[in-house]
């Protein structure tokens, strides 16, 4: 909720006295003032993508419609061909659509997780001993 808040410039202030119940909640735009931008932050607005950042993504983007496109077909289309047809042979076995997401999916826990426990360690603060 904050996050919609700090999207459209609303702050929440709560009126509450003891004589008048619960709390309400007045949601009034913020009235606050634009910084002065400074000639860093005006040149860094003004950046665009490198023709590599965007081949980088444009790459990422058509692989993942290849992928999905794919295991849609595999998935979804696959079960109501005959299996003796032609198209059968450029997919693997129907058993290992469910067993390579479940592997990504842990692979991708474990990434996170591990990811996790290096920033956690990194900002590890020793406690003062009194």
């Amino acid at each position: 909720m904050s996050g919609l808040r700090r999207i459209f410039g609303l702050t929440s202030r709560r009126q509450q006295s003891p004589a008048d119940g619960p709390a309400e909640l007045d949601l009034t735009p913020e009235e606050e003032e634009e910084p002065e931008p400074s000639a860093d932050t005006t040149q860094h607005r003004l950046e665009m993508a490198t023709g590599v950042d965007q081949a980088v993504g444009m790459s990422l983007v058509v692989f993942s419609l290849v992928l999905f496109t794919y295991y849609s077909v595999w998935v979804i289309v696959l079960p109501f061909v005959d299996t003796d047809h032609v198209l059968h042979k450029y997919f693997l076995p129907r058993e290992y659509s469910v067993i390579l997401p479940g592997i990504a999916a842990v692979i991708l826990l474990l990434c996170i997780g591990a990811f996790t426990a290096v920033i956690m360690w990194k900002t590890h603060k020793p406690k003062k001993l009194d």
